[in-house]
This record gives structure tokens, sequence and C-alpha cells, in this order.
């Protein structure tokens, strides 16, 4: 009675190793190609992980407890005036930490000099503002000073960012023609994410304003911090504590939602290359079928030998799928290396704090152990099934 061969799970794996070690040139491109698909999935996911961990930074720095309160339409479409004394009001509601506003000064065009057409004003707006608006939107000064209580009263203007390119202006001190008149530069914002519309702008005191411009003190625009616990509750008080004649005409939005939607929005394209990465994982795993398909074409001498030397269906088959999960592997590892190190190098280049999720890094190891399986699968049995005699009659 012939008894068969055994093989310990140690063996089929060196048996297996073999097989791949003797075709080093199609192993190695097979493997790039699962290698590739992983790495682009693990980089993808990395990548988009590590963006959204720095707008999570920065919303934590600028804070997400703040409002705004603006006017909105009435029902011929006009835009509602909000009241002179809507900020003071505002302020006083419990568990507002602070409340500042901005006023749009209408007809009052920002020139770099004189001497420039009045058509070419380059969309900056004017707006009136308090000393207090820095601290409640979370902007900052990049050059410069901001308002104090003497400077707001003065001809003197501090532009944001976008204006600041735009009118050319490096340095504090000097002049702009702002309103029919000389402004001085009394500093320049930094961007500010919360408050995308004063990066466009040039800002004034609110009484220089009113005394040099004819601002008629309506705000436009009110920023209001309420303590972070009790946002949800302090965000319907606004809009009947801002116009209590008319709160149906008074819009009120949470800045930080905007960032969100934008984060979603990444999260959609994330999506999109996950896909991709998909894509070039399935070629890689068709990569993968193809190489073991013809390792057996290429091997029944070598098939046929081991059965006649008593080696099992079974364990023919443990050893093609065998193979091909160590090629599988193989790329595998390589992807889950080189997917994080692009995360890596990317993430520094924008200076972003580098986030890998570990699910991705072990889901790119066991999509590559399943399509090792499903790749090698059908080879395998295969393999198998080649009688002894055809095997070696075929060599």
């Amino acid at each position: 009675m012939l008894i068969p061969s055994r093989l310990s799970p140690r063996d089929v794996v060196r048996v297996g190793g073999f097989g791949l070690r003797t075709r080093p040139v199609r192993v190695f491109l097979s493997a790039l190609g699962i290698a590739i698909g992983i790495a682009a999935m693990v980089a993808t996911v990395g990548i988009s992980s590590s963006s959204r961990a720095e707008l999570d930074r920065k919303l934590d720095a600028l804070g997400t407890n703040l409002l705004t309160t603006a006017p909105g339409r009435s029902m011929d479409g006009s835009e509602v005036e909000l009241p002179q004394q809507a900020t003071d009001m505002i302020r006083r509601i419990k568990d507002v930490e602070t409340a500042s506003a901005i006023g749009r000064i209408g007809g009052v065009k920002t020139y770099r000099n004189d001497r420039i057409p009045s058509e070419q004003s380059g969309g900056i707006s004017a707006l009136a503002t308090r000393p207090d608006l820095l601290k409640t939107v979370g902007a900052e000064i990049a050059r410069g000073t901001w308002f104090n209580d003497a400077t707001a009263r003065l001809p003197t203007t501090v532009l944001g960012a976008e204006t600041a390119k735009r009118l050319g202006v490096t340095k504090p001190g000097e002049q702009v023609w702002l309103g029919g008149r000389w402004f001085t530069v009394a500093g320049v914002l930094a961007p500010a994410p919360l408050a995308p519309e004063l990066d466009t702008a040039a800002l004034v005191g609110w009484e220089s304003a009113k005394s040099d411009l004819d601002f008629d003190g309506h705000p436009t625009t009110i920023y209001t911090r309420a303590v972070k616990t009790e946002v949800d509750a302090v965000r319907p008080l606004l809009a009947a504590t801002a116009n209590p004649e008319d709160p149906s005409v008074v819009a009120v939005s949470r800045p930080s939602d905007a960032l969100a939607a934008q984060q979603a929005g990444d999260k959609a394209f994330t999506g999109l290359l996950v896909g991709l990465g998909s894509v070039a994982l399935l070629v890689g795993g068709i990569g993968v079928a193809n190489t073991m398909v013809i390792s057996v074409l290429e091997r029944r001498g070598e098939v046929g030998l081991r059965r006649s030397l008593g080696a099992t269906r079974s364990q023919v088959c443990a050893q093609f799928l065998t193979e091909s999960l160590l090629l599988s592997a193989l790329g595998g590892g390589a992807g889950v290396v080189i997917g994080p190190s692009v995360t890596a190098v990317y993430a520094l280049s924008q200076g972003w704090p580098t986030v890998v999720p570990p699910w991705v890094m072990a889901g790119g190891i066991g999509a590559t152990l399943v399509i090792g399986g499903v790749a090698g699968l059908y080879p395998a049995v295969r393999a198998a099934r080649l009688a002894p005699t055809a095997a070696l009659a075929a060599t």
C-alpha cells in the first residue's frame, strides 16, 4: 500500500519560495503591479488623512465656535439693514464671549494712487471695522500693526492679504488712495480662513469711516464667539437679537461649515483616487494570475515528477497556491512601505502632520492575500489535476 508523502507548512512555504526564486524577473514585474496598487491606495488615504488632520488642526486653532450674522433680503429682493446697535445687543446674550462687526462702505474704492482710472478698482472693498475684530475672527497681522482706539479715528487702513498683493504694498507706512483721499497703511493681515472677505478688503476704523468716508454705521457682518459647548444654544438667538423687528431677514451661518464642506469634497475626491488605486490593484492581480498560469504550463514536468514520487493533488495545489500568496505578499509588503513613504514626503512638503491610518495598511496586506488567493486558485487547481504520465510526456 502506497503511503502518501507528507509536507509540513514550513516545507510548503519553502517549496513555494523556491518556485519564485527560479523566475526573478517575472516575479519582480508581477509583484510590482501589486505594489503600485497597494501604494496608490495607502498613499491616497494617507495624504487625505494628513490633509484632514491639518484642517482639524487649523479649526482647533481658529475655533469652531465662530458664528456670523448678516442682513438677509426682504420679499422684494432688497437687502435689509441691521440696526446700528445690533453688535452691542448680541454681546449681551448669555454664553457669548465676544462680538465684533464690519460694515461695507458703499461707493468707496481703493487704488494704489490717485492717477489710476476709476474703473480699475480691482474689486477691492472698503470695510469699517472695530479694534476687537482680530480677536473675534482669529485673524493675525502679518506686517505692521492693527487699529487701536486712537488710530481707528485717523485716516489709516489695514489691508487684507490679497489686497496688499493687488496694490503692490510691501510694508506699512505706504499710502493708498481710498475714497478720494490718502490713507496711510498701518498693517497687512495674514490670510483669514474663517473670514475670507477680509482678504480682499481695505479696512478702516469705525469712527474714521464715519467722519472721512460718510459711513452710515450699519454693520453688514457681525462675528460672534460663543462658548464652545453652547454654540447650538446661542445660534438660534442671534437673528432675533440682531433685528428684533424682523428676525426672518437675518442670515446666521457658521464659517467652519464651509471648511467642513470643503473637507467633504476632499473625501469624495479621495474616493475617486482610491477607486483608481483599486483598478491598479486589480491589474496587478491579473498579472499574478497570468504569472501563475504560465508557471503551471512551464513546470508540467516538475508537477509530473512530484506526482510520480508520491505528492498528492492537495500538496501540488498547496504548492502553487503558496507561490501565489507569497508573490502577492511580496508586492503588498513593498506597497505598504512605499505608500506611507510617499505620504510622509508629500505631507512634509506641505507642512502637514503625517497621518497614515493603521486600518489602511492592514487592509492593504489583507487585500494582497485575497488577491493572491483568488489569482492562484485556478492555476493551483489546474496543476493539481495534471496526471503524472501526461505531465511527464509533455516535457
